[in-house]
Formats: structure tokens, sequence, C-alpha cells
């Protein structure tokens, strides 16, 4: 009996140990997945007096140039998001872009809706408009900013996947809707700060107001500069 209940017991410590061991490697492989996940940037890192203007285009070709000149004028820089399709059917105005010295990220490759893709979809179209960066810039995206802002974990692990760091924004100037070009200078100079991340489009009104943006900015002694260097460490 005494034998017995040994064996039962040792069998018992084995079988846990076993458990264990599967949990153990269940969360190395699945748990560590979470953790690999590098999270969107709403802000850069405060104390560089600076913020970064983040222009997302999937239209609005027409106002590009006259936003470069502004940003010249201004000795500023900007990071200007681009979609695959927009990339392709304007190769001579993001080549513009690229020429004028501002950083270009990875806005999709048709603006779709990354929550509606799979986590292979999501992929697919992060390195499908990689691929026409590449063949019509000669350059290599590293930032990613999704359609819409929409980042579920999905999207969020396939961009991370892809080697790429998501950028959001914390500064709306909800440009999209076509608002006054006071109202756009207004939702900037209101609410920024060192570190902002501040989302626009290359619209008539934006393009209009941009001036006084840069304005507001130097005033406020904020420097507009890349994304990638206002959340460098």
């Amino acid at each position: 009996m005494i034998i017995s209940y040994f064996f039962k017991k040792k069998f018992l410590y084995g079988a846990c140990f076993i458990a264990l061991l599967i949990f153990a490697g269940f969360w190395l492989v699945y748990g560590n997945e979470t953790y690999s996940v590098s999270a969107p940037y709403y802000n850069g890192i405060p104390g560089k007096q600076a913020v970064a203007l983040c222009i997302n285009v999937d239209w609005g070709e027409d106002y590009i140039p006259g936003m470069l000149q502004t940003l010249k004028q201004h000795d500023a820089k900007a990071t200007f998001f681009l979609t695959g399709r927009w990339t392709e059917k304007f190769p001579d105005t993001a080549r513009l872009i690229k020429k004028y010295d501002m950083e270009i990220g990875n806005h999709g490759l048709k603006h779709n809706s990354p929550n509606a893709m799979s986590y292979e979809e999501n992929i697919a179209d992060i390195k499908s408009a990689e691929q026409i960066f590449h063949e019509v810039l000669n350059i290599k995206t590293v930032l990613f900013a999704p359609p819409s802002g929409e980042i579920e974990e999905h999207v969020q692990k396939a961009a991370t996947d892809a080697g790429y760091q998501i950028i959001l924004w914390s500064v709306d100037t909800i440009d999209w809707q076509k608002p006054p070009k006071e109202t756009i200078v207004s939702r900037v100079l209101d609410h920024v700060e060192d570190g902002s991340i501040i989302l626009m489009h290359p619209t008539e009104n934006t393009s209009a107001g941009l001036d006084e943006i840069l304005k507001g900015l130097e005033e406020k002694g904020l420097k507009p500069i890349p994304v990638s260097e206002i959340i460098d460490k």
C-alpha cells in the first residue's frame, strides 16, 4: 500500500511537471506574441521642443507642391504617408516629395480597412505598397499609418511582423471634412504641445492655412521634424 501511494504521488508530480512544461511552451509560442507587438505612437518624446506633421495621402495631389514650398520656406519637415495606388498614379508628385527631402511612410496599398482584412491580408497590403515605393522612389519604408487609424490587434501584429512602427496622432485637424482654414489652424495651435503628432491631409484649406500653422508653431518654439526623429529616444 505504501508502494502504491508512492507511485501514485510520483505519477501526480510527473503529470503536474509535464503540464507545467506544456503551459510554458504555449506561453513562449503564443503568449510571447502579445509582447512582440509594437505599440502605436500617438505622441513623440517630449523635451525636444518639436512636433511632427503627418500628412496622409491618397488624394489631394494638386495641393502637395504648394505645401512643399511652404514647408521649405519655414525650413520645416513633414512625414508624408502615401498609399501605393496613389504613388503609382502620381509618381512625379511622389518623387517631388522625396526631392524636397520629406520623410515618406506607408499608408497601405489602396486605403482599405485594415480591421476588415485578415492578418495575412494586412501584411500583403503593406508589403505591396512597400514594393511600389521601392520601384518608384527607391526607398524602404519602415513607418506605417493605418488607414482611418484602425488598429485592432491583428493589424498591429501584422504591421509589427512586417517590420513597421505604427504611427497615429495626438492632434487631428479633421481637415478631410473640409472645414474653413481658420478652423484647421485653431485645431492645431490650440491643442499642440511639445511632442505632438499632428494629422493632416493635402486639402485646399490645409494648404492655405499651413503658413499660419508653421508661424504659430515657431512662436511657440516648436519645430516640425520627421516623425521618425520625434519618436526616437
